[in-house]
């Protein structure tokens, strides 16, 4: 499979395929293909459903197969940023925010991820369910905005701010800070936690949070007399 991503801000992946190369996406990814592209609906098991569900992500996927020839198949972004193409292997899986999963060569695995401490997920604002992404392949992220990448060394710390975690290495570590001081918690404007991560390993940050987006445009929103 050859790639190239066009368009930011609004981008694209157009993944050129040789016969018989499959490509795996979430329902309704696809953006445009050649006629050869042929598509399997499918759920992967009860549990992947499930899974896939409460990360936020439809419960079924598609696998488009490229059929008698090379054929082409492109995915798009749903919202100004970035695609992000990830090498996946065995020893290298990654962990992500919802909704972040693109599309991906066969051989990926989109699993579920809880944090393991519930703090964590209550309050650190990357939720306390996200996904696993392993196995061995090519997979493309979205991500709101533009990216930034830090290579963390061991014991290294990065404090975060809620929203801004697109991705991280599994041997990154993700833990939730309370903001120091009363005055600053409640009249600092950065909320009452933080989201802190420990390396060894890989961090993606994200500069448009599509949820501080929303809370943007909801608050130049005034209700209707």
């Amino acid at each position: 499979m050859k790639y190239q991503i066009k368009g930011e801000p609004m981008p694209v992946v157009v993944c050129q395929l040789d016969a018989g190369e499959t490509m795996i996406c979430e329902a309704g990814a696809m953006s445009w293909m050649t006629p050869n592209m042929e598509m399997q609906t499918s759920g992967g098991g009860l549990g992947k459903m499930f899974g896939r569900m409460f990360s936020g992500e439809n419960m079924f996927q598609n696998r488009y197969v490229s059929k008698g020839g090379n054929g082409m198949i492109a995915f798009a972004s749903k919202f100004p940023g970035a695609i992000k193409a990830v090498e996946i292997t065995p020893s290298s899986p990654v962990i992500i925010q919802k909704s972040a999963f693109l599309a991906a060569t066969e051989g990926i695995d989109i699993s579920v991820h809880f944090q393991k401490k519930l703090g964590t997920g209550l309050f650190g604002g990357e939720g306390f369910i996200m996904q696993k992404i392993s196995g061995s392949g090519m997979a493309f992220l979205e991500i709101d905005g533009a990216t930034v990448e830090y290579n963390l060394a061991a014991g290294q710390k990065l404090v975060i701010d809620t929203g801004y975690l697109a991705m991280m290495d599994a041997t990154v570590k993700m833990e939730v800070e309370q903001i120091k001081g009363v005055k600053n918690a409640l009249f600092g404007g950065e909320g009452l936690f933080n989201t802190v991560v420990t390396g060894p390993g890989r961090v993606l940050l994200q500069t448009m949070p599509i949820s501080g987006f929303a809370g943007l445009i909801a608050s130049l929103i005034k209700p209707q007399n």
